[in-house]
């Protein structure tokens, strides 16, 4: 009798210890698997942000410090920054925009951008001086109004005022999110249609859904899209 009940507590004992290693197993498999997804997903995304760098122009105000008056004077270099570009842009520009040559154009106008930025220091009475450059540099993730940009490098304008430690105002010369809206609060239709132009629907899709299209590609992957 005891034979038989001691037989029965280890039975017990082992149907216990394999349950549990059972869900342990599970468990790391699963986290194994879950992991790899998000790698997937994150690589996925790394290689829209590289392709979405190659199709888009930004705007980038550094402000001296974050003083509230540096920071004020910050906007009005902005807004009269955006202003001249406006205004002095060809036509042919402004009806039919182009990366490259917004760029170029851009770069030939350096040291006027540079004058526009420096007229408002001077009319604000900011002893400091400001410089103006194209260059490549890294944007944190960043929500302009309902669209999304991932981290990464990407081209930009970058106007640098005084010693550029403080706070930073950006906005998107390349499709034009900057000239109909200077708060970054809405995007346009026009901005936004001028987005869809240089982006493939996927991409689209990833820079105005971001948290359904990390949901989509690492529920379904490749076969997110397709219902």
């Amino acid at each position: 009798m005891n034979m038989r009940k001691d037989f029965e507590i280890r039975y017990r004992i082992r149907q216990v210890i394999c349950a549990i290693l059972g869900v342990c197993i599970a468990a790391l498999l699963t986290g194994i698997l879950v992991e790899r997804r998000i790698e997937w997903v994150e690589a996925k995304m790394s290689r829209t942000q590289e392709t979405l760098a190659k199709e888009v122009l930004r705007f980038h105000v550094l402000a001296n410090s974050d003083s509230e008056e540096d920071q004020a004077v910050k906007l009005k270099v902005r807004d009269r920054v955006l202003a001249y570009m406006e205004e002095n842009m060809t036509p042919e520009l402004k009806e039919e925009p182009d990366a490259g040559k917004t760029r170029a154009w851009i770069e030939a106008h350096l040291d006027e951008i540079t004058d526009t930025a420096g007229q408002v220091l001077k009319e604000e009475g900011f002893s400091y001086g400001c410089a103006s450059e194209l260059e490549l540099a890294y944007f944190p993730d960043k929500q302009y109004g309902d669209i999304f940009f991932p981290q990464g490098e990407y081209e930009a304008l970058r106007v640098r005022l005084g010693e550029a430690r403080g706070h930073n105002w950006w906005c998107v010369l390349y499709p034009s999110l900057c000239f109909t809206d200077t708060t970054c609060t809405v995007v346009s239709d026009e901005g936004r249609k001028g987005l869809k132009e240089v982006l493939t629907a996927e991409e689209y899709e990833m820079v105005t859904a971001t948290s359904d299209f990390k949901i989509k590609w690492f529920f379904f992957g490749d076969n997110g899209g397709n219902s």
